[in-house]
């Protein structure tokens, strides 16, 4: 099994990598236990369907919000801490085509950045959503910020968390994180992906460095591990490999070019951007992008990586409910 940073976000590595991971949660996590769905659907999409879990009332005078998760090919898994909000607002956590618990084609045709974007309306129509909130997280956010970007009505706020705005910008942080680590865990890992060899064990032993430092840092939830376990969720390594790459340093896939930079002076919805003190996206990376969007402010959570909402979720839920609280 990979331990990198998506098998993280997949839910696959939140046991393995627990002992390596400092064990103590904020009290209020370890009391509170995701609920269950209260509606679960498959939702028609271009090339499948996709699962589709509500919590809350969709009729609720807070608007809905709709969480889309990263990878791509990761899961709803990681949201599950976001569920806290239900008791005020309608919670949706979705899957993506190819991901988690939706039907899983497997079709390269199905792997563009405009289609993943359409399964926004998909929902919306499924649960007659005339007003909504949208939240996204790493490769999520870049749909985020391409739904936004449409000025889409009924759209009333937008959380990117740990976006992927362009691969440029995402590599100069990668990069940059890189260099902070040991010069062999940073010789191995370049001269590997130079040499295409990221099959090799040294390079998974390499990044599991890079992943420990800037992705996980804290162990989720044992409500998300025990989730992920029961419904057999697991990172896509096909879509993952076939838009992305083999690591999260350097794309090699579709995304290889995708720069979504353009878009960033259309996001009028008022916008919240939220990373990790230690995150894969850094927040100096981050700022002079965040200063192109008209009404987009920065928070940074101290201690985290790039998994934030599930093993910082005290403080990324906190900064999410006071924002779409903000924007009802």
């Amino acid at each position: 099994m990979r331990l990198d940073r998506r098998a993280f976000l997949a839910g696959l590595a939140g046991a393995a990598l627990a002992p390596a991971l400092a064990p103590t949660l904020a009290r209020s996590q370890a009391a509170w236990t995701a609920p269950p769905p209260d509606r679960e659907l498959m939702v028609p999409v271009r090339g499948g369907r996709i699962y589709v879990r509500v919590n809350g009332d969709l009729k609720s005078a807070r608007f809905p919000v709709i969480c889309a998760h990263g990878g791509p090919g990761g899961n709803h898994s990681y949201y599950l801490p976001s569920l806290e909000m239900a008791s005020e607002r309608a919670v949706i956590l979705y899957d993506q085509l190819d991901s988690g618990l939706s039907d899983r084609p497997n079709d390269p045709a199905n792997w563009t950045v405009e289609r993943f974007v359409s399964e926004v309306d998909a929902i919306r129509a499924a649960l007659e959503l005339p007003k909504l909130h949208f939240v996204g997280h790493s490769w999520g956010s870049t749909i985020a910020l391409e739904y936004a970007a449409r000025q889409p009505g009924g759209l009333k706020s937008v959380v990117m968390g740990s976006p992927l705005i362009s691969t440029a910008s995402w590599t100069r942080s990668t990069v940059a994180q890189l260099g902070k680590l040991p010069p062999d865990v940073i010789e191995t890992i370049n001269s590997l992906e130079a040499a295409g060899d990221t099959a090799n064990p040294a390079y998974e032993k390499a990044m599991a460095v890079f992943y420990r430092q800037y992705a996980a840092r804290r162990r989720p939830p044992q409500y998300v591990i025990d989730y992920v376990t029961a419904k057999s969720l697991a990172l896509n390594p096909k879509l993952y490999g076939g838009m992305w790459g083999p690591g999260e340093i350097r794309a090699t896939g579709l995304l290889k070019t995708y720069d979504g930079e353009p878009l960033l002076p259309r996001v009028a919805a008022p916008t919240l951007v939220i990373t990790g003190e230690y995150d894969e996206m850094t927040a100096d990376v981050l700022k002079p992008l965040v200063a192109r969007m008209p009404t987009a402010k920065l928070v940074v959570v101290p201690d985290a990586g790039h998994s934030l909402p599930a093993t910082h979720s005290e403080a990324y839920v906190g900064a999410v409910r006071a924002h779409l609280a903000r924007h009802d």
